[in-house]
């Protein structure tokens, strides 16, 4: 099965809780703080493997997840590292933030990789809390959490040639002309159901030494309507996208040719208008039938007068197929370009993440809840059984100025404040001054 967009959970790993211990040695009665780090979180990574042609790995599995990091132990023992994950998807896929549509990387060549979830950092030790005025203490960080987000991943194949036409048109039988390739063919619409891709051995047709192997594609029939989604051909409009040269293939015993030819052009222009600009051959197939050759000095005429390349051929009998080769090899590029992918590093979309102080408080349900990348990050590293940890917390709130905004909103003592995952009582204790 031929999977061209699928949907992902990616959940990297939490970030290893750093460790609250002292030194216990004998004749050190007062050893003092050395609690480790924890390790930092698995990250998880997309990258490009040519081997894979489809998504089809992502057809069951839907949710990956990155290693945590270790806990940091006594003696400033760091926790170890969680380990990274890594997916393989084919050349050519597009990776995008479910939620928001936005683009995340464009990979097309081979062994380049996007990081898409970043793993937690280690939560500091109690060492790194000792001061001059508190010596001893027992606040130690938790883990940060890693990223989770749901993604999806659109294929847009990756062929020097793509066959486009309405269904039945010839496109599978003449992939099989030109390749090795033997795609399922029929003599009724839709038989092809997903792309069929081949090898392209331009041999002797084109004289001299020819050592350029194109990649060339047939891609499902397209009908009237498909840019708009009409049809079983509106889902592979996109794998045309990244083709140098279009081979526009049109029934030649059809009833009414020149319906056929514009019916596949307005559906291209629809989808993308750039599509008309690539390089395009018009090929005016099935001339073993006497309709189509009846029909082909009216339809060459039409083409020539638009300034558009056309050639007749049949499949079955190789007519044209010689002539074919030639023209395609013309518009090709050498070989040293033709094994660059079509962008020659793809995109790759760097996403700086402010973790500013700002924040805002919304009243849910009679919750509190407090939004704020900042804040939210300091609850998931809080240990609130701790008191020591819990009291840091409540400076850091005012220090932001959430405490002062809580109360102004009207927050009365035994209400939940949330943050993040962390649900918070406040406490009838902060109002004793007031």
């Amino acid at each position: 099965m031929f999977l061209d967009r699928v949907r992902i959970l990616v959940r990297a790993g939490n970030g290893g809780d750093g460790a609250a211990t002292f030194r216990h040695e004998a004749h050190v009665p007062r050893g003092g703080p050395d609690g480790g780090d924890g390790g930092r979180g698995g990250s998880i990574y997309l990258t490009v493997d040519p081997g894979e042609t489809s998504l089809r790995d992502y057809r069951t599995s839907h949710h990956f997840k990155g290693e945590p990091g270790g806990r940091g132990s006594g003696q400033r023992c760091h926790g170890k590292a969680g380990d990274d994950l890594t997916l393989k998807v084919p050349p050519g896929t597009g990776i995008f933030e479910d939620e928001t549509g936005q683009l995340l990387g464009d990979l097309v060549a081979s062994e380049q990789t996007l990081m898409v979830a970043r793993g937690g950092k280690g939560g500091l030790g109690n060492v790194h809390f000792a001061t001059s005025t508190h010596q001893a203490p027992r606040h130690a960080q938790k883990g940060e959490p890693g990223e989770e987000l749901w993604i999806r991943l659109e294929l847009r194949l990756i062929a020097d040639i793509g066959l486009v036409g309405l269904p039945n048109a010839g496109k599978s039988t003449l992939l099989a002309a030109l390749t090795a390739a033997q795609p399922k063919i029929a003599a009724y619409p839709f038989t092809t159901l997903e792309p069929n891709l081949g090898v392209l051995d331009l041999g002797d047709d084109v004289g001299g030494d020819e050592s350029r192997r194109p990649t060339i594609a047939d891609v499902p029939g397209l009908i009237e309507g498909a840019s708009s989604g009409a049809g079983l051909g509106h889902a592979f409009l996109r794998h045309v996208e990244r083709t140098r040269i279009l081979v526009h293939l049109v029934d030649g015993s059809d009833r009414d040719p020149e319906w056929s030819f514009n019916v596949i052009r307005d559906e291209l222009e629809a989808h993308d208008p750039a599509l008309l600009a690539k390089p395009t051959i018009v090929v005016f197939t099935k001339m073993d039938l006497p309709a189509a050759a009846e029909a082909w000095p009216a339809f060459a005429k039409a083409r020539q007068t638009q300034g558009i390349s056309a050639i007749a051929i049949s499949a079955s009998s190789g007519e044209g197929l010689a002539q074919l080769r030639r023209r395609l090899a013309l518009l090709l590029p050498d070989a040293a370009e033709l094994a660059e992918p079509r962008e020659s590093a793809g995109i790759v979309v760097h996403r700086i993440e402010s973790v500013g102080d700002s924040f805002r408080i919304d009243l849910e349900d009679g919750v509190y809840v407090v939004r704020g990348k900042k804040i939210e990050l300091l609850a998931a590293q809080t240990n609130f059984e701790i008191e020591e940890s819990a009291e840091r917390f409540q400076r850091e709130l005012a220090r932001l100025g959430i405490d002062e905004e809580l109360r102004r909103q009207g927050v009365v003592p035994g209400v939940t404040v949330r943050i993040g995952s962390s649900d918070l009582e406040w406490e009838p204790d902060d109002w004793d001054d007031r």
